[in-house]
């Protein structure tokens, strides 16, 4: 309670120091694992929300804010799901510009209508990931593994899709023009009505 307490102080010190505490806790105490995802990542869903076009163009800085990156960090672990299986991280319609997710554990995460766009999120684990009508325009998704994933009307204009797994994922509508699809697996994906416009795909499997 006393970490939870921190994560609403208006000192931004004051609220890391609360989120190393729930990590912690959470590596001591693994049974509060779930708990503690659900803590934080409703902290990030009332603190990052998604913005409006208008509210986007205000903004001088698109740095993400220390304390949502180290929440982030701490939700997508790879290992703080072993103890969290059939449970599903809520992310949606948030704002995570420009985070680093690098080899993050999402598989299966609600991240609908969330906005990726420019975040590193190489080699990240996002089979079955709900990712419709998301934005990861300019995003790095290099080996990451989109299998099964559902990114159904999802904005990856100019995304590095290089070497990804996109295995049965549902591509309909999705937007891939100007993407890298160098080496990019689409075995078995739903790819209806994708734009590809300006994209060279011969090496697209």
């Amino acid at each position: 309670m006393m970490a939870v307490q921190q994560l609403h102080s208006p000192t931004i010190d004051t609220r890391l120091e609360g989120i190393i505490k729930l990590e912690n806790l959470g590596k001591t105490h693994p049974k509060y694992t779930w708990e503690i995802i659900e803590i934080l990542t409703t902290f990030v869903r009332i603190n990052s929300p998604c913005k409006t076009y208008e509210e986007v163009k205000d903004i001088v800085s698109l740095k993400i804010h220390p304390d949502i990156q180290a929440s982030l960090s701490v939700i997508s672990r790879s290992d703080s799901q072993q103890y969290v299986e059939y449970k599903q991280i809520d992310l949606s319609h948030t704002d995570l510009r420009k985070t680093n997710l690098c080899e993050a554990n999402l598989a299966g995460a609600n991240l609908y209508q969330v906005n990726l766009s420019g975040a590193n999120l190489s080699g990240a684990n996002l089979s079955g990931a709900i990712l419709s009508a998301a934005n990861l325009s300019e995003a790095n998704l290099a080996s990451a593994n989109l299998s099964g994933a559902i990114l159904s009307a999802a904005n990856l204009s100019e995304a590095n899709l290089s070497k990804a797994n996109l295995m049965k994922a549902n591509l309909y509508l999705a937007n891939l023009s100007q993407a890298n699809l160098q080496d990019a697996i689409f075995d078995g994906a739903n790819l209806r009505e994708v734009k590809f416009s300006g994209q060279e795909t011969t090496d697209v499997e």
